[in-house]
């Protein structure tokens, strides 16, 4: 019985995988030509989540800071979670729901994408950033559980996972994280300039 109790994780997980790969492949492909051609211009990416969702996004944001597979240049990517003291005393003087939203007015800027990474879609304080984002001019990205969801409902572009527990979900964002990572890398390949660095957001058109 323990048995069983104990594989039926796996059997979650080979269900939710056999669908995934065709509808997750053509958003995490058009992220990451999207990210190459932004980042590769000076853009940023800012991503954020709570709890497990938080610990992919820093996941994310370390495969662009530091590398995926090959060697290649680092590119800006933040995630908001990352920096406790901002974090706690956004929350502590203007509440919870501020701590990413209060991040992306400070860091975000047009052009900029803004990842957001929530099983359930509904954190109240990722629906903030969202609304804060898009009055920058930024792009919202939205990586959640099964649709239909408030973030993939406000979000400029979304990739709802299709799998009937929590657990499962977070499993199937850092495939699908990895996906991203493999392909910007393939898109950023034939970007890169001569001297081997992302090019300066001041003096390529970037703002």
């Amino acid at each position: 019985m323990k048995l069983a109790a104990d594989t039926a994780h796996c059997d979650d997980l080979m269900t939710a995988l056999e669908g995934f790969r065709d509808y997750a492949a053509p958003v995490v492909r058009r992220w990451g030509t999207s990210l190459a051609e932004r980042l590769g211009t000076g853009a940023r990416l800012l991503v954020a989540g709570n709890g497990g969702s938080a610990a992919q996004a820093q996941h994310l944001t370390a495969e662009l800071v530091g590398r995926y597979r090959d060697d290649r240049p680092p590119f800006s990517a933040l995630a908001l979670h990352a920096d406790t003291s901002s974090t706690t005393a956004i929350a502590n003087d203007y509440g919870v729901q501020e701590i990413f939203a209060r991040q992306v007015a400070a860091h975000g800027r047009t052009g900029d994408v803004l990842m957001l990474l929530s099983t359930s879609g509904a954190s109240a304080n990722l629906l903030v950033a969202a609304k804060e984002a898009q009055r920058l001019g930024m792009t919202v990205w939205g990586l959640t559980g099964p649709a239909p969801n408030p973030l993939e409902g406000c979000a400029d572009d979304s990739l709802c996972v299709d799998a009937a527990t929590t657990a499962t979900v977070q499993e199937l964002h850092l495939v699908a994280v990895h996906m991203l990572c493999e392909s910007f890398d393939r898109a950023v390949a034939g970007r890169v300039p001569p001297d081997g660095r992302p090019a300066d957001r001041d003096t390529e058109g970037g703002t």
